[in-house]
């Protein structure tokens, strides 16, 4: 149940962060459709991830499909913020000399605008690799598997046990991943300052 928690934690975050920094720079370069865009990534965390799989089970099924693509929707938000954020905090000196240079539009978001919003976008990925952890365990409700149905089954017989061996898996699992990315983070941090410098 661990690596099937892992499985739904790993390949949805890989799909948010492959949907959710192109969907961030297309708010940076289209700013009156990017805000269109970031109100409904917004509107859609306000609904519960457990109303989302439910509607989306309809469609898909009761299997890991659904919670995968239920825990893409509800994660969009940090990633898309975060990288519209990033890409808008660059100094207009930097884009300047850029565009002096010679740059095109994507060359300057390549090679200056994208290396100086990482750290920015590397927080958006980390608060929604934490998240998944948490918000996986929802998928047992629509067959998804994981470490919710540990959680489920000892609730319904009442087994303190079972609650707190679940729960103590998911912390672990939790300060695993928010340690790795804070790791990198500092790292990232590091070369933003040397960067711009």
């Amino acid at each position: 149940m661990v690596f099937e928690h892992l499985y739904l934690v790993i390949v949805s975050c890989v799909l948010v962060v492959v949907i959710g920094v192109p969907m961030g720079i297309f708010t940076y370069f289209h700013p009156r459709w990017g805000k269109v865009l970031l109100t409904a990534v917004d509107l859609i965390q306000t609904i519960p991830v457990l109303a989302i799989m439910g509607l989306l089970m309809a469609a898909f099924g009761a299997n890991s499909v659904t919670t995968i693509i239920a825990m893409v929707l509800y994660l969009l938000l940090p990633i898309v913020r975060n990288t519209n954020t990033g890409l808008n905090s660059v100094s207009p000196v930097l884009k300047e000399t850029a565009d002096a240079m010679g740059m095109n539009r994507f060359q300057r978001l390549f090679e200056v605008e994208f290396p100086l919003a990482f750290p920015f976008i590397l927080t958006g990925i980390r608060i929604a690799v934490v998240t998944a952890v948490g918000v996986a365990v929802f998928g047992t409700f629509v067959g998804g598997g994981g470490l919710g149905s540990i959680l489920y089954r000892g609730i319904r017989i009442q087994n303190f046990e079972l609650i707190m061996k679940g729960t103590v898996t998911l912390m672990l699992m939790s300060v695993f991943f928010d340690y790795l990315l804070g790791f990198i983070e500092k790292r990232q941090g590091g070369s933003y300052e040397k960067m711009e410098e």
